[in-house]
Order: structure tokens, then sequence, then C-alpha cells
């Protein structure tokens, strides 16, 4: 009797394609894939800050390149994916968060996270998916979500209705593109020790609030979230397509 075999994780000759890669959990991402093995397009707005994240990648010793990209302009988006072969893995780490009590809320703030969380991130996922599709690749789309996906925070009304709609929105489209062995899934963390996240953290109630929900008892680091982007952009997550992976160190457990 032969053994089974554990599929492998590594990404040899494939190209991959990571929004929001300049800092934080999406650099994160790239250099995840990177480890991996796949040629990583680093996409985000600024020029300077992902050059010198590309930069040290390659100083690393990984394949990397930089992509200046707005996903929010989808004329320029729709130029950038047209412009290139399709993609075997696309991690979109790009996200905007506005906090405000929803009594508070602007119509402006509101469009701007909706614009980026959930319009960007559906029309590059039918892009992408487009471009798969025609050549004929069984590829792997991954969204970074969050833990407010799945429940409600405090001054979060507009994010987590953004994040939410996310959600159903990944679930829909592993329907529709299944039979193309097209994946689509999302990680869901909790709070991330990032630049971006420490607006929050720097608040002590907030961070006492937080840490009282987080049953393993400490914030996220961006390396807890590398695991999980490896895994289902792999192989070894060859039946896994419309999940949301939690990594919320048991926030949404109860």
């Amino acid at each position: 009797m032969a053994l089974p075999r554990t599929p492998s994780f590594r990404l040899d000759g494939r190209t991959a394609l990571v929004t929001g890669a300049s800092s934080g959990i999406g650099l994160g991402c790239a250099v995840a894939l990177a480890e991996s093995g796949a040629h990583v397009v680093c996409a985000a707005r600024g020029a300077d800050r992902l050059d010198a994240a590309v930069a040290q990648m390659r100083e690393a010793g990984f394949s990397a390149e930089p992509l200046v990209l707005d996903i929010a302009d989808l004329d320029a988006l729709s130029g950038a994916l047209m412009s290139r072969d399709a993609f075997d893995v696309v991690v979109n780490s790009a996200g905007l968060a506005r906090h405000t009590a929803a009594t508070e809320t602007t119509a402006e703030d509101y469009d701007a996270v909706m614009g980026i969380n959930l319009r960007a991130a559906h029309f590059l996922s039918a892009g992408v998916a487009r471009k798969m599709k025609d050549a004929g690749k069984r590829g792997s789309i991954i969204h970074i979500s969050s833990q407010m996906g799945h429940v409600g925070g405090i001054d979060r009304s507009v994010y987590a209705a953004s994040k939410h709609g996310l959600e159903g929105m990944v679930k829909a489209m592993a329907i529709e593109w299944g039979p193309h062995g097209i994946r689509i899934n999302t990680i869901c963390p909790t709070f991330i020790r990032t630049p971006l996240g420490e607006q929050t953290l720097s608040n002590p109630e907030r961070r006492a609030w937080i840490e009282s929900k987080i049953k393993l008892g400490r914030i996220g680091e961006v390396e807890d979230v590398m695991g999980a982007v490896q895994y289902l952009a792999s192989d070894a997550a060859g039946l896994v397509t419309g999940a949301a992976f939690l990594i919320d160190g048991g926030w949404t457990a109860g």
C-alpha cells in the first residue's frame, strides 16, 4: 500500500500579484509567496515605499517587481490586468479603515471604505478570474478580510459592513468559478501589529478591550498570517474555496 503524501506548499514557476504590498500584512503576504518560490508582482499606490520594499525583497534573494497601482481606479486596474499574462495567485491586501461612531459617519468616509474594501475587491477578483479562465489556469484568489467580517466592533459599522459584504461576495464567486478550478478564499485576522493597527493599539482603553477578546492573550503579528497565505495559494489547499480562514486568537469563538 502506498502511503499518502502531503501536497506541496511550493509555488515555483508561478506568478503572484499582491496588492497593498508596500507594508504591513501585504508585505508579509508578498514575502510568504516569494519564500515559496513565486515571482511576486507587488502593487501599491505609493511608489517610494513600494520600491523600498521590493528592493529589500530582492536583496533577500526573492523574485519581485513593483507595480504602482490604485485598485480603486477601475480603469487603471483593468489596464494593468489586461497588459499582463494571467496570474496564478492573487492576494488582495489593499484596504481602508475610517473608524467612527455610526451616528458620526460621513457619506465621504462610507464611500471611501466601500470603494476600496468591496467595490475594488469585486472588480479585481472578476478581472483576474477572467484572465485565469481564458488561460485555463486553476488559480487561487485570496482576500485579506477581517474578523470584523464575522462579528461587530466598536466604531466599526462601515468597516464591518464592508468585510461582511466581502465574505458574501467570495462565497458567491466560489460557486461561480469552482467549475473552472479557480479557488477564492478569505483570511480573517484579528488586530495585527502594523503601522495602521498602531492607531488603535496606542489607545490604552481600546487595547485592553482587544486583549480581553483574544483568547490566546496577545495581539497578532504579520508572521501569524504568512503561513495561511502560503497554504491557500498552494496545491495543499486544492479543495478549499469559498472559505474564511480565521486567524483571530479565538475572538469569534465566543
